[in-house]
C-alpha cells in the first residue's frame, strides 16, 4: 500500500455535488444577501473574500478577509460598528452606482454613493481591494475600499492624511477600539490611545524630540506605503522590512486590539501568521492598556499581565480598558480619616504630573501630596543626583519592571484599616492579542426552520468528516517513520512554530558549501551565508553528538519568546537528519573580541557596549518568562551592529532554570571559558545567575585595561604602537586588586590600567564607575555581587548624572599620557 492509493481513497470524498467557484464581481441590480451563505466575492487569485461575516448571535459584518488563513483573518469592514441582522440584510449595488448595505431590508447602515451614467460593477480585486469601477473600464474607479480602512493595511495600499486604522475593541469585538494610526499635525505617523476619559500619543517615544527618533516633520505629504516584498517607507522618514523581507508571503500591516502596530506573513501551507516586524519590543509601553489605576507587567509569567495599584480594584473582569477603582473602605472623605500612602517598587507611571518638586525628601513629598486635594499619589525617584517628586493628578499608563527606578506613594484612607494592613496586589495575565475577548451584545431574533431537514445536514456532514479523518489517519499510521512521535521532536515543533524552517539544500547553499567560516565555539563553527531574500546572515552549525541536539532544541524553545535589543535576533533553523543550524542575524562589525585591540572602539562605545550588555543579561535573569543563564559570557559571544551596539549571543545554549529556584544542581559538566568563569564552577557550589555576573564583570575590565583574564599576553605591540607587558599573577582580577591596593585614588588607578589604545583621550568619570561596577561583579563571593538589574541601575546613573548640567561639559577628560 502506497500513497497513491490513499489518494484513491480520499479523492472520492471531493466530487460532493456543490456550487461553482464564486465570482469576483456582481453588476448594477445585483446584491448580495445574508441569508446565502456562498453570496460571496472572490479575488481570481482565490486570496481574499468578501461577504457577510459572523461577529456575533445573529450579527453579520459585511467585510473582506484573507480566505486562506486560517482564521479567515478580516481585513476590512463596511459596518464595523453597526452589525446587521442575519436575515434579510443585503448588500446592494443600485442602478446609478450607489452601494448600499441594509440591515433586514429596512434601514440603510452604510452606503458608498457615486454618481455615473454609465453602468458599474463591483469587484473583488487580487489586493484584497474591494473596487466600485464602471463596466466598460474597470481601471475607472469611483470608489475603493483601499481609501477606506479599518485596522488593517495591505501591500500597495497608500495610508494618507485622509485615512486613520482603528484597532478592534478585541479578538471577538470587531467594533471601534482605543488605538489609532495617524498621521498628526507635525506631519508625523503616530499611535495614539484615545480612551474613554485621556488620550495621549504613545509611539513614537513622546518624550522625544521627532528628529531623535530618526523621523522629520519637514515633509507634508503625509503618506505611507509597504510593498509587496514587507519594505514599508513613510514621508516622515519611518522605514522598516519585514524580518523574511522579500516577495512570496501574503502580508498584512494591522493595528492590534493591544495597541501594537504588527506586520504578520501568511504561511499558506499552514493558514498562520508569523510577526515579521513590531513598532513596539515591550508591550507595557502602550498607554491605557491596563486602564487608570492599572499597573502592566512582562515577564513574569504566561505574557502581560495587569494589576491594580494598592487600594484599587478592577472595575470590568473581562475588560482591563475601564481600569480599576478606588475599593471600598477606601474614599478619602469626611473629617474622620487617616490618610496616609502606601508605596509599590519599581514602576513608571507616564504623564499626569499637576507638578514636579525637584530635590525634596520624601517626608516633604508626602506633605505635599497630603495638601494638595487633586493629589492620588507621587512617584518618588532618584535621578540627576537627586531625588524628586512627581505629584499624580491621575495614575494612569503604569508599567512595573525590574529596570525602573521609580517608587509609587498612593493616598489612601486607612482609617478603617489595622496599622499592620497592607493592600494586595493581585496580577492577572492577559493574552498578547489584547486581553479578553468581548463578543457583541447584538441579538436577532430568527424564524423557526425545520428542525428535521437541519438534523440530516449536519448528521451527513458529520458523516463526511468522519470519513475523511479515518482516512487520512490509515495514511498517516501506516507511512509514519518511528521518529515522527519522539518526545525531542514533539517538543521542538512545539518550540520553532514562529521561526521559518530551511531545508539542507537551502543552507548549504546559502553558505556556498560552509566557505567562510566567520566563528568557532563550544557548540559549533558559525559561517556566513546569504539567503534567497539577499539577507546575509549568521549560520551556527552545531555539533553532531547527542547534546548537541538537546541544547539545540533547548535554545529554539528559549528563543521564541525572547525579543530584546541587546540579544541576537535568530531567523530560523534547520533539523534534517543528523544537521542541527540556526539561522540569526548577521553584525558587520563582528564579535567584541575582535575589535578590542583596535582603535574603534573609543571610551564613549565601551561604555555604551557595557550598558548594553548588561540590560541583555538584566533581561534574561529577570524579565524573560523563563529565567535564563548565559554561562559563557565572554567577549567572543558579544557581537556589534553596524553602530558598535552590543548584542548578546549564544544565550539559548545554556540550562534553563524555573523562575523562583534560588540554585540549580542540575548542571552536568562545567560550562564556560577559562578565565571567565566564576569561582562558583571550581568550587562545585550551586550555580545562579550570579555566575554570569562574575563574567560580566571580567569581560568589562578587559574593556578598560585591553587585557586577557587569562595571563596569556606576551610582549609585544599593538597595531597603534603601544606596548603590552605580561600579566603576573593568577589573571586579570588579581592584577587589578594588586593595582588598586598600590593606587593613590581612583584617578590614578585609572591611568595606569587603561587600554593604551585609547587615542586621543577617555572619559574619567565614565572609566571609573566601569572599574567600580566590574570590581563588585568579580567579587568571589556571590553574595557580595550585584544583580545585573543593579548594574544597569548604576551605569544609568552616571549617564544621568553626566547630562544634567545644560550642556556645560564638567566631567574629566584626560589625554592619554
Amino acid at each position: 500500500m502506497d500513497f497513491s492509493l490513499c489518494f484513491f481513497l480520499i479523492l472520492p470524498l471531493f466530487f460532493i455535488p456543490s456550487s461553482s467557484t464564486p465570482p469576483s464581481y456582481i453588476s448594477e441590480g445585483s446584491s448580495l444577501s445574508v441569508d446565502r451563505p456562498n453570496d460571496v466575492l472572490t479575488s481570481p487569485n482565490g486570496g481574499f473574500t468578501s461577504g457577510f461575516y459572523p461577529v456575533g448571535d445573529n450579527a453579520f459584518i459585511y467585510a473582506v478577509w484573507f480566505a486562506k488563513s486560517f482564521d479567515r483573518t478580516v481585513v476590512w469592514t463596511a459596518n464595523r460598528d453597526q452589525p446587521v441582522n442575519g436575515k434579510g440584510s443585503k448588500l446592494l449595488l443600485q442602478k446609478g452606482g450607489e452601494l448600499m448595505l441594509t440591515d433586514a431590508g429596512k434601514n440603510t447602515v452604510w452606503t458608498a454613493a457615486t454618481t455615473t451614467s454609465t453602468s458599474v460593477q463591483l469587484i473583488l480585486n487580487d489586493t484584497g481591494n474591494l473596487v466600485l469601477s464602471t463596466s466598460s473600464n474597470t481601471s475607472l474607479i469611483l470608489w475603493q475600499s483601499f481609501d477606506s480602512p479599518t485596522n488593517t493595511l495591505l501591500p500597495h495600499q497608500l495610508f494618507t492624511r485622509y485615512t486613520t486604522l482603528i484597532s478592534s475593541r478585541s479578538e471577538k469585538n470587531y467594533s471601534s477600539g482605543f488605538y489609532k494610526l495617524f498621521f498628526d499635525n507635525n506631519n508625523v505617523l503616530g499611535l495614539l490611545y484615545s480612551g474613554p476619559e485621556v488620550s495621549s500619543i504613545y509611539w513614537p517615544d513622546p518624550w522625544l524630540m521627532v528628529w531623535d527618533t530618526g523621523r522629520t516633520t519637514y515633509n507634508s505629504s503625509k503618506v505611507a506605503v509597504f510593498d509587496s516584498s514587507g519594505h514599508f517607507r513613510s514621508s516622515d522618514n519611518l522605514e522598516f522590512k519585514s524580518s523574511d523581507s522579500g516577495l512570496g508571503p501574503k502580508r498584512r500591516l494591522t493595528l492590534d486590539t493591544d495597541g501594537n502596530l504588527r506586520l504578520y506573513s501568511l504561511n499558506e501551507m499552514t493558514g498562520n501568521w508569523t510577526i515579521t516586524w513590531q513598532a513596539m519590543s515591550d508591550p507595557c509601553r502602550v498607554h491605557g492598556i491596563c486602564g487608570p489605576n492599572g499597573i502592566c507587567s512582562y515577564g513574569s509569567g504566561a505574557g502581560r499581565g495587569c494589576f491594580c495599584v494598592p487600594g484599587y480594584r478592577i472595575r470590568n473582569s473581562s475588560d482591563w480598558s475601564y481600569g480599576c477603582e478606588l475599593d471600598q473602605g477606601y474614599y478619602l472623605s469626611g473629617d474622620d480619616q487617616t490618610v496616609d500612602f502606601v508605596s509599590m517598587g519599581y514602576l513608571e507611571l507616564y504623564g499626569y504630573e499637576y507638578d514636579v518638586y525637584k530635590n525634596h525628601t520624601l517626608k516633604s513629598c508626602k506633605e505635599k501630596c497630603l495638601n494638595s486635594a487633586i493629589c492620588k499619589g507621587f512617584l518618588f525617584k532618584f535621578e540627576e543626583g537627586m531625588y524628586n517628586c512627581y505629584a499624580k493628578s491621575q495614575l494612569l499608563n503604569g508599567k512595573s519592571s525590574p529596570n525602573l527606578l521609580g517608587t509609587l506613594y498612593v493616598k489612601l484612607n486607612l482609617s478603617l484599616k489595622d496599622n499592620s494592613f497592607k493592600p494586595s496586589v493581585k496580577q492577572i495575565q492577559l493574552s498578547c492579542s489584547g486581553g479578553d475577548s468581548v463578543t457583541l451584545n447584538r441579538t436577532y431574533k430568527t424564524k423557526g426552520g425545520s428542525k428535521f431537514l437541519e438534523f440530516l445536514a449536519w448528521f451527513a456532514a458529520g458523516v463526511g468528516v468522519v470519513e475523511m479523518l479515518g482516512v487520512f489517519a490509515l495514511c498517516f499510521f501506516v507511512f509514519r517513520t518511528p521518529k515522527d512521535f519522539g518526545p525531542d521532536a514533539q517538543g521542538y515543533f512545539l518550540a520553532v512554530t514562529t521561526f521559518k524552517k530551511f531545508s539542507y539544500a537551502e543552507i548549504k547553499k546559502a553558505t556556498r558549501g560552509f566557505k567562510e567560516e566567520i566563528g568557532r565555539g563550544g557548540y559549533g563553527v558559525v559561517y556566513k551565508g546569504t539567503l534567497l531574500d539577499d539577507r546575509v546572515a549568521a549560520i551556527k552549525r552545531l555539533d553532531d553528538a547527542k547534546e548537541g541536539e538537546a541544547e539545540f532544541l533547548a535554545e529554539l524553545s528559549t528563543i521564541g519568546r525572547i525579543n530584546h535589543m541587546n540579544l541576537i535576533e535568530m531567523w530560523g533553523y534547520c533539523v534534517e537528519g543528523k544537521h542541527r543550524l540556526l539561522v540569526s542575524e548577521y553584525m558587520e562589525h563582528g564579535s567584541l573580541a575582535d575589535n578590542l585591540n583596535s582603535s574603534t572602539l573609543d571610551s564613549e562605545k565601551r561604555f555604551s557596549i557595557a550598558v548594553g550588555i548588561a540590560k541583555g543579561l538584566a533581561y534574561l535573569h529577570e524579565e524573560c518568562l523563563e529565567w535564563v543563564l548565559h554561562c559563557d559570557i565572554k567577549p567572543q559571544n558579544i557581537l556589534l551592529d553596524s553602530n558598535y551596539q552590543p548584542k548578546v549571543a549564544d544565550f539559548g545554549l545554556s540550562k534553563l532554570l524555573n523562575r523562583g529556584e534560588g540554585s540549580n544542581t542540575n548542571f552536568s559538566k562545567m560550562r564556560g571559558t577559562r578565565g571567565y568563569m566564576a569561582p562558583e564552577w571550581v568550587f562545585n557550589l550551586p550555580i545562579t545567575s550570579k555566575v554570569d555576573v562574575y563574567s560580566y564583570g571580567i569581560v568589562v575590565l578587559e574593556m578598560i585595561t585591553g587585557r586577557s583574564p587569562v595571563g596569556l599576553h606576551t610582549t609585544g605591540r599593538s597595531s597603534v604602537g603601544f606596548q603590552y607587558t605580561a600579566i603576573d599573577g593568577g589573571g586579570l582580577v588579581t592584577w587589578m586588586r594588586k593595582k588598586q591596593q598600590g593606587a593613590v585614588n581612583s584617578k590614578a588607578l585609572i591611568k595606569e590600567i587603561i587600554d593604551p589604545t585609547l587615542i586621543g583621550g577617555y572619559d574619567m568619570g565614565k572609566m571609573e564607575t566601569l572599574v567600580r561596577v566590574a570590581m563588585q561583579c568579580v567579587e568571589e563571593d556571590k553574595d557580595a555581587r550585584p544583580t545585573m538589574r543593579k548594574v544597569v541601575e548604576m551605569l544609568l546613573r552616571h549617564e544621568d548624572e553626566d547630562s544634567c548640567d545644560n550642556g556645560v561639559e564638567v566631567k574629566d577628560f584626560v589625554p592619554f599620557q
